[in-house]
């Protein structure tokens, strides 16, 4: 069992009145309706949030006074009901924000590849200290190391995707009943391909799999761009948009179905 405390960390209630009641009475959830009101309320409230807190650093590019390199973000807000009734949402961010997987106010990553000594980091030291060798050789441009650096470049490659793949089978994902499934049994099922990299990062995942764990029932999901978007994406700071094709169709496709049985 989970403590009470634990439970509500990422979940921020609503004030209770008529209005709210009234605005979430009839609610069922669903990817294909529009920001619905509740959720536009959330996203002021986490916006603001967003412009005023302390607590850490990331540089959405929207401040001159913020150091370090530019990257903008996509948020998600959840509007849930607890299994005690109340009503409110969750917060979600995708990737890393201000270098972490962890903050206050949000839900955790359903896996965090940052945690000290795990797999992840030595995997990724050993795929540095590869390249540091390629490129050592490299620089020599001496023909004898050409089969040493095609050898080390096919083991790099190899390792990476190895490494890939453990990554991958760290996910699992719940849906309405209870049930998980992984990651790459979510996009055999629905893509019969690999899933990309990052995929399982992003906000309407990590916001299903608290409210699933904790018995909360989903009743409506909006995510937005926070700062400015990379040179070849076309996101727009505080517009919302719908969760991505590639990474999370196959995996919502899961998550929101009743039963493993009906996919």
């Amino acid at each position: 069992m989970h403590s009470q405390s634990n439970e509500n960390f990422a979940f921020s209630p609503f004030d209770e009145s008529t209005d709210i009641d009234a605005l979430a009475s009839g609610l069922r959830f669903s990817l294909d309706t529009e920001q619905h009101p509740l959720c536009l309320l959330a996203a002021s409230k986490l916006q603001f949030y967003l412009q005023h807190q302390q607590e850490w650093q990331h540089n959405f590019g929207l401040s001159s006074e913020v150091e370090g390199s530019v990257i903008g973000k996509m948020f998600g807000v959840l509007i849930v009901r607890t299994k005690e009734g109340r009503l409110g949402y969750l917060s979600a961010f995708s990737g890393k924000l201000a270098g972490e997987n962890h903050h206050a106010k949000f839900v955790p990553p359903i896996f965090d590849g940052l945690t000290p000594g795990g797999f992840v980091n030595t995997g990724m030291e050993k795929l540095t200290e590869l390249s540091e060798q390629i490129r050592t050789l490299e620089l020599m441009k001496d023909k004898t190391f050409n089969e040493n650096i095609k050898h080390l470049k096919e083991l790099r490659k190899s390792h990476s995707i190895s490494l890939q793949d453990k990554i991958f089978e760290q996910y699992h994902f719940l849906n309405k009943a209870g049930e998980s499934k992984s990651l790459i049994e979510a996009f055999e099922q629905c893509t019969a391909t690999k899933p990309p990299a990052g995929a399982g990062e992003c906000a309407a995942p990590k916001l299903l799999q608290y409210a699933f764990r904790y018995e909360m029932e989903p009743l409506a999901l909006a995510e937005f761009w926070w700062g400015l978007s990379p040179k070849s994406a076309n996101w727009k700071h505080g517009h919302f948009y719908p969760p991505c094709r590639e990474k999370c169709a196959p995996i919502l496709a899961h998550m929101l179905s009743e039963s493993q049985d009906e996919n």
